[in-house]
């Protein structure tokens, strides 16, 4: 009985987070209500606040569980990785899974979407903003903690998961303008701009890849 519980909580939640980003890409953010997220799914507001604090939740809910993801891959990184490459194992090792776990919620075309409707709407992008800042302070305290120093200190995780960010957030947009709207898409343009991340910090711009 418990499990088919959970079950049930799980796929009213899954169908709030998908009729939300579907509302979201076709009349906007600011548009949408809750009200009219509720009606689709045939649930009470009272409901929706059970899954969500608020309208602003429920439009992040995907990204949320990408990021936690991939923190949680970090975490387990073994501890001879070097911090660049635990960052990128991490990444590695999550595609597949992120990639299932946005399609069993809601199609690729509406996440991909629902991305540009955060990087456009200015109440979204700041809270996007504030999401990352927190993450990447997360980040920083892992990578600190595996190599034994103070972050406070030794400025070099932090300015390491900034980079490591800056590139993502640069890929991120990338993919969004593109045509190629699947996440291996997304992965060989990520992929991409990390593998520019030595030659462009080199001195020597003169020479092509």
């Amino acid at each position: 009985m418990t499990g088919l519980r959970e079950r049930k909580k799980q796929r009213t939640r899954d169908a709030l987070i998908r009729v939300a980003h579907e509302l979201f890409v076709s009349k906007g953010y600011d548009e949408t209500t809750v009200d009219e997220i509720t009606d689709a799914v045939d649930v009470s507001q009272r409901t929706f606040f059970r899954y969500f604090a608020s309208k602003e939740a429920v439009a992040f809910a995907l990204q949320e569980e990408i990021e936690s993801r991939f923190y949680e891959a970090v975490v387990a990184r073994p501890p001879h990785e070097s911090p660049m490459r635990a960052l990128r194992n991490a990444l590695d090792a999550n595609w597949a899974g992120i990639g299932d776990a946005i399609q069993e919620v809601v199609p690729i075309s509406v996440h991909m979407r629902m991305w540009q409707i955060i990087e456009t709407t200015p109440s979204l992008l700041a809270v996007h903003m504030r999401r990352s800042t927190e993450l990447e302070d997360r980040l920083v305290a892992v990578l600190a903690a595996r190599e034994g120093l103070d972050p406070r200190e030794d400025l070099r995780p932090r300015v390491l998961v900034a980079l490591f960010h800056g590139v993502m957030r640069a890929a991120g947009r990338q993919w969004g303008t593109g045509e190629d709207i699947t996440v291996a898409g997304q992965q060989e343009v990520v992929e991409r701009c990390l593998d520019l991340m030595g030659p462009v910090l080199s001195d020597d711009w003169s020479s092509h890849t």
